[in-house]
């Protein structure tokens, strides 16, 4: 006689979710939740021919949080940091009014859309945003050849902060006149020592792209896996 064969009922919240990857650019940030078998769509406002995600859409990513949002199970958000860094801030605010150079300040807004969704969700973006600093990942943490500090704020879930390893040594290139070697490249710019498109690809672990600028841009995958792994463990802890 054959005994029944023995099926394990996987909970709700371990299915795979659909994950909404706003400001997507080329991403760098959905390669990470794919990681993790989630599907995800991205959306910008520019066309995007080398998205790896499984859906795109072309548009503004805060109507399309307020018109869909609440349609998936997580939502990551990345708006451009350009309006949002030290050196707009700070060095480079004269120089930008002077040629009437602006930025769109997106944060405050893509916030109060995610909110209206009801849907957990992460902003992320770069030291001097406004950004709450609930969590700082660094490409060390994950042993790549990128720095790339970054914060995130973490709207409707909570997850501790991981440890920040000591730096193995500097950024390569040129910095207020001498140059440096070190084991982490320049992901920004070009010349100077600055990272080529081939090491922002190996740096990041990002290979589906050969766009320089979008790379530089890109958040490396290891980042979001990281934090879609922080986002299950209290469904894991509780199947376990």
């Amino acid at each position: 006689m054959t005994e029944p064969s023995t099926v394990r009922r996987v909970p709700g919240a371990l299915r795979p979710l659909r994950v909404l990857d706003a400001y997507c650019c080329i991403g760098g940030a959905t390669a990470g939740y794919q990681r993790l078998g989630w599907h995800v769509t991205g959306i910008d406002l520019q066309a995007q021919p080398d998205y790896c995600g499984d859906v795109f859409h072309q548009g503004d990513a805060i109507e399309f949080i307020r018109a869909h949002g609440h349609e998936y199970d997580f939502i990551h958000a990345s708006p451009p940091c350009q309006g949002e860094g030290a050196p707009t801030k700070g060095t480079n605010r004269a120089r930008n009014a002077a040629v009437g150079r602006t930025y769109p300040r997106l944060i405050a807004p893509t916030r109060a859309a995610l909110e209206a969704t009801g849907r957990p969700y992460v902003i992320e973006n770069v030291a001097g945003s406004e950004v709450r600093k609930d969590l700082r990942l660094c490409g060390e943490m994950f042993g790549l050849g990128v720095l790339m500090h970054r914060y995130f704020e973490l709207g409707r879930w909570t997850a501790p902060q991981p440890a920040h390893p000591a730096h193995r040594g500097r950024v390569r290139g040129w910095r207020h006149g001498e140059y440096h070697e070190g084991p982490y490249v320049a992901a920004y710019g070009k010349g100077g020592g600055k990272a080529t498109t081939e090491e922002i690809r190996t740096a990041k672990g990002i290979d589906w792209s050969t766009d320089h600028f979008r790379l530089r841009e890109a958040l490396p995958p290891a980042y979001t896996e990281w934090i879609g792994r922080a986002h299950l463990a209290p469904a894991l802890e509780v199947a376990a």
